[in-house]
């Protein structure tokens, strides 16, 4: 439920990161980035549907100004950067001023069209937009998010990779920045005995992934069950996401779509932060 603290506490935090990131704009707006980057995350409590939550923010006055509708996206557009630098600078807290040393990677697609529409796509083309899900036993045509999160399911970092990429070919990038001695889980997906070797002896990351029965390195029954254990917490992170997802995500661009994709993803993040 949207309440008055929550808003606050939202406004609150983005404006205090923004200072600190020395964020500049211009005096003469009437609504600044901090109102708008409110109003956004505000949205999760209405379906993600930003027109409801321009509504509610301007006629119960926290936002007595606030933009039309099609000024109020062109500003969005204009600061899908900022989003996402806003989601790094409170994932870099977690990392370095809480100390938190176990962290969860996974995947997750989010189909830009049915696969029966692949032809008449606008947003993407080409084969490597189409993925394969094995948990669902089914293709999709779009992109995949890879989500790391904090031991108690917090997203802290992510990125886009094209559906058909596999899992394993964006882990350095995402993990990359982690303290050293951190422990990172993830599924069989991500394995690969090199860079899992290479991040214990560059920079002291344990990459845990599951094994598979073919495996040549096999885990105690210990480590499976510790394993599938942090496994559940980003599943429910990812299930989270997923419930803030409209029936359909509108866009005219892949920068349109990918910028409302990182709304759902930053706004969870602030939510579970602020909790």
């Amino acid at each position: 439920m949207l309440t008055p603290d929550k808003i606050i506490s939202i406004f609150g935090l983005i404006d205090e990161i923004l200072i600190v990131i020395n964020h500049c704009e211009d005096k003469r707006r009437s609504v600044s980035d901090s109102e708008i980057i409110t109003a956004i995350v505000a949205a999760k409590f209405f379906g993600g549907n930003q027109f409801h939550a321009i509504h509610f923010m301007k006629s119960h006055k926290y936002i007595p100004k606030m933009l039309s509708e099609s000024r109020f996206n062109r500003r969005l557009h204009a600061i899908g950067e900022l989003l996402y630098e806003l989601f790094l600078q409170i994932g870099m807290y977690l990392k370095d001023v809480c100390c938190e040393m176990h962290y969860i990677i996974d995947s997750f697609p989010v189909a830009v069209c049915d696969n029966i529409r692949i032809l008449q796509s606008k947003l993407v083309k080409g084969k490597k937009w189409r993925g394969y899900t094995a948990s669902m036993r089914r293709y999709f045509y779009g992109v995949k998010v890879q989500l790391l999160v904090t031991g108690s399911g917090i997203p802290i970092s992510f990125c886009f990779t094209p559906g058909k990429q596999a899992d394993v070919k964006s882990l350095e990038r995402i993990i990359g920045t982690l303290p050293p001695e951190a422990s990172v889980y993830a599924d069989s997906a991500y394995t690969d005995y090199k860079i899992e070797d290479n991040l214990f002896s560059k920079q002291s990351i344990f990459l845990k992934t599951q094994r598979k029965s073919n495996s040549k390195r096999k885990d105690t029954k210990k480590q499976i069950q510790e394993k599938l254990k942090m496994r559940k917490r980003v599943e429910t992170t990812i299930s989270d996401i997923k419930k803030l997802f409209l029936k359909t995500i509108h866009a005219v661009s892949l920068n349109g779509f990918l910028i409302k994709l990182i709304l759902f993803v930053f706004a969870l993040q602030i939510i579970k932060f602020l909790n």
